[in-house]
């Protein structure tokens, strides 16, 4: 397992680097750049003339060759941690991203509790009491979880929330706590708005697993050593929760490496439809106006985090599962 991390440490930097260079020249594809972009936006007020924008392209190192771009902005985040500044906002990228990552990493963590929390039980017993009513049933949600588009969950359970229960919708806090110190009321207030962005991201993660546990379940509940197991006397909780269980939780644990990314970058649009401070709106607007350094360390982030989260995952299948081994 030693030589296995340390091989796998070791590729994890070419993968970065053609990660990164990737990234890099996906931003540039569009025609144009940020002040061609800015330069349509000012169109009805006269636009920049030549000169200024001859002169901004200068100073933001626009006119160089990609590579140029490129080198400059990678030798800056691996020497200094710096990830440039954003053209539209003219501030450093760091003093953008670190506040959204965090609030984006604490939901999307949370998210993934509450599908593992909700999928683990009800595949189980999908599995055990297949063909059931209750197995119909979480069949049908398992379906119009996967069916339903989140952002239209989103607005549905908004409205809800709105007209029945009188909450304010949108963002993390209510609005009179936005600008205020942490207190414990704030904190109370977050609690009551945050597990609605849960729901909504957390339905279709926890719908796909729900099925993908309960077929798994399935092919191992007849298995030879369940019957063998049966035969010795073990109990059936003993029996299901020690080996068929066990090794139909291989799915869970493969999918960290995809769900971690999809959760902190998938959900743009939920993002944008709720109000929520995390990354998403803020990706969205630098791809739209092409600010490449903003954009481009965003999607670099995300990009190192599937790469760890496929680590950790077959770290954790080779833990949890003996028959696996890494030579």
């Amino acid at each position: 397992m030693l030589g296995f991390l340390y091989r796998r440490l070791l590729y994890m930097i070419p993968t970065v680097f053609l990660i990164s260079v990737v990234t890099f020249a996906i931003i540039q594809l569009p025609p144009g750049d940020y002040l061609d972009t800015l330069a349509a936006e000012l169109n009805d007020s006269g636009g920049l003339d030549e000169g200024t924008m001859q002169a901004l392209r200068d100073q933001y190192g626009l006119g160089q060759p990609m590579y140029v771009q490129y080198i400059k902005w990678m030798s800056q985040i691996v020497l200094h941690g710096d990830f440039g500044i954003s053209f539209e906002k003219n501030v450093p990228v760091n003093d953008l991203i670190w506040d959204r990552l965090a609030w984006t990493f604490g939901i999307s963590l949370m998210t993934l509790l509450f599908i593992w929390m909700t999928a683990l039980p009800i595949g189980i017993y999908s599995a055990v009491r297949k063909y059931s009513f209750g197995d119909y049933v979480a069949t049908f949600f398992g379906f119009v979880g996967l069916a339903v588009p989140n952002f239209l969950l989103a607005l549905v359970m908004m409205y809800l929330a709105f007209k029945y229960f009188g909450q304010s919708v949108g963002g993390l806090v209510s609005p009179q706590y936005l600008e205020q110190p942490w207190t414990w009321d704030k904190f109370i207030d977050l609690l009551a708005h945050i597990w609605m962005p849960i729901v909504v991201v957390g339905t279709s993660g926890a719908a796909a697993l729900i099925r993908i546990m309960r077929a798994n379940l399935l092919d191992e509940l007849y298995r030879p050593y369940v019957v063998t197991a049966r035969a010795k006397g073990m109990s059936e909780f003993q029996l299901l929760l020690k080996y068929p269980v066990r090794v139909a939780l291989n799915p869970f644990i493969s999918t960290i490496g995809w769900i971690l990314p999809t959760l902190v970058s998938g959900e743009i649009i939920v993002a944008v439809v709720m109000n929520l401070p995390t990354t998403g709106p803020l990706l969205l607007r630098a791809l739209l106006v092409q600010d490449m350094y903003l954009a481009g360390s965003l999607i670099l982030l995300v990009s190192i985090l599937t790469v760890f989260g496929t680590l950790i995952s077959d770290l954790l299948l080779a833990w949890i599962d003996p028959r696996i081994r890494y030579q």
